[in-house]
């Protein structure tokens, strides 16, 4: 029964050390998943030193209970190679404890270089584990033979119980079933728990109602399955939130670079749309320097048109630049409460020149009963009615006759644009508002097709919509062709 106690206690020895070298498995994942976070966040010595601090002062405690417990084993084995055997497991837990060292001086050094301090962690990291792995193998092939020491060690009990029984036969069967007996069932269930825990299976149930040896081991064991199951849990939540902290920053980034390629689509798009706009002020600024070297009769009103398109153009080169500095990269535009009925008027002045250039007559716009006031940036809506004058101009030429309405209907103010062109086609109008779209053969290839899709974004940023209708019922036709009317209608401002 003596060897049986030592056995036992080297037994409990071994499951302490087990339960320390977990302790020690998960510390270690632990430091190395903070070190890890740290070199990823960039963050300077000091507060890397303050961050594992906590962790180095309890991986030392464990070190140090690991080297206390060995070198007991080590004094207290007999034999030469029980003894190289303890001796080879503090061995171990040194080298372990010097690639800690190591990696803490590399961590907490004056270093901010990531690669340098990622290869202090992954050597510490890749040298840990196959250490460890063999001071755990060697604990638990101690621990079997312990098991296997014990076993024996029942079979000559028995022995010696049968030769027991040949001088008192009834005291030696109550002996053993009494007595012996129930301790190798103890026996036995600690060695299915053992079995048990050493398969990661740790709910395990041993009986703790005496307090003998095998009951302190059953109370150790337990214990010793319980500590692994919560570290289990816990490298399993760990593991679950890490896994969800990537997937968070994953989708961070994905927002982020969605952010970034709509940004840079919608600073494109502006640029593309206000080349467009910047072709018609510079056109007519060279057409009037040109005649203005030939000899024009009146040279003030030709400097008086390119000093307007020359305005023109500069307040389209600030809306760049407002473009150029805003954080999203579209167009700022400006509310203010404006008359259509003035507005319109400046946008047939602007293009009367060219009208008449074109042998057209612009129809009104007729005075409605009252102010038609709608919140809109008065610059920009300036330039979609001009801008559709133009086109008309441009496509509808041929008619000879445009003409522009202004009408109240409910809370919306409608302004529309009629001309006696050849029409468009219906399979292209769905396509009239896509950016590059052209409307036709012939003379409406012209153009880069952006006039229409930047009059479409500027009335709906400002609470409106644009229609186009093509041919035109003969009632409303201003001609014998088919022709066109695009209808813009804003909300009216509230009085």
């Amino acid at each position: 029964m003596a060897r049986v106690s030592d056995r036992l206690d080297s037994a409990l020895a071994a499951e302490a050390r087990l339960e320390d070298y977990a302790a020690l498995s998960t510390q270690v994942s632990t430091y190395i998943v903070v070190a890890a976070e740290l070199i990823q966040r960039g963050q300077p010595p000091e507060t890397r030193a303050a961050r594992t601090q906590g962790l180095a002062e309890t991986l030392a405690q464990t070190f140090a209970r690991l080297r206390a417990g060995l070198d007991a084993e080590v004094a207290a084995a007999q034999g030469l190679d029980a003894q190289s055997r303890r001796a080879t497991l503090s061995l171990s837990i040194a080298r372990i404890e010097a690639l800690f060292h190591s990696a803490q001086a590399g961590l907490t050094s004056d270093t901010t270089d990531p690669a340098r301090l990622r290869a202090h962690l992954d050597t510490f990291a890749s040298g840990v584990d196959p250490l460890l792995a063999e001071a755990v193998n060697e604990e638990r092939r101690l621990r079997r033979e312990i098991l296997r020491g014990i076993d024996a060690l029942r079979q000559r009990l028995v022995l010696a119980a049968f030769g027991m029984g040949l001088l008192a036969l009834a005291l030696s069967t109550g002996f053993y079933f009494g007595l012996v007996r129930p301790q190798f069932r103890r026996l036995d269930a600690l060695r299915a728990a053992a079995r048990r825990i050493g398969q990661e299976d740790f709910a395990i149930a041993l009986p703790g109602t005496r307090q003998d040896e095998i009951g302190a081991l059953y109370s150790e064991t337990s214990r010793m399955a319980q500590a692994l199951a919560t570290r289990a849990e816990a490298v399993a939540e760990d593991r679950a939130q890490l896994n969800q902290t990537i997937a968070q920053r994953t989708e961070a980034l994905r927002a982020a670079n969605t952010r970034l390629e709509r940004t840079d689509e919608d600073r494109r798009r502006f640029f593309a749309d206000i080349s467009h706009e910047l072709r018609t002020p510079l056109t007519v600024i060279l057409m009037e320097a040109q005649l203005g070297r030939q000899g024009a009769p009146a040279p003030e009103a030709a400097f008086a048109t390119i000093e307007t398109r020359a305005s023109r153009l500069s307040r389209r080169i600030d809306d760049l630049l407002r473009v150029a500095r805003s954080e999203t990269g579209q167009l700022a535009l400006d509310p203010v409460p404006v008359d259509l009925s003035d507005l319109a008027r400046e946008a047939a002045a602007e293009t009367a020149a060219e009208l008449s250039n074109a042998g057209m007559h612009l129809f009104g716009p007729d005075a409605p009963p009252a102010p038609l006031i709608v919140e809109a940036d008065r610059n920009w809506l300036r330039q979609v009615l001009a801008g559709l004058i133009r086109n008309a101009i441009r496509h509808a030429r041929s008619g000879g006759a445009l003409k522009l309405e202004l009408r109240a209907d409910g809370p919306e103010a409608e302004i529309t644009l009629t001309d006696n062109g050849p029409g468009i086609p219906q399979e292209l109008q769905a396509r009239l508002f896509d950016r590059f779209a052209q409307g036709g053969g012939g003379a409406r290839t012209q153009g880069f097709g952006l006039g229409l899709p930047l009059a479409r974004w500027v009335i709906e940023q400002q609470g409106g919509h644009i229609a186009i209708e093509s041919p035109l019922p003969r009632a409303e036709a201003l001609g014998e062709s088919p022709g066109t009317k695009i209808a813009l209608r804003l909300p009216r401002a509230a009085r």
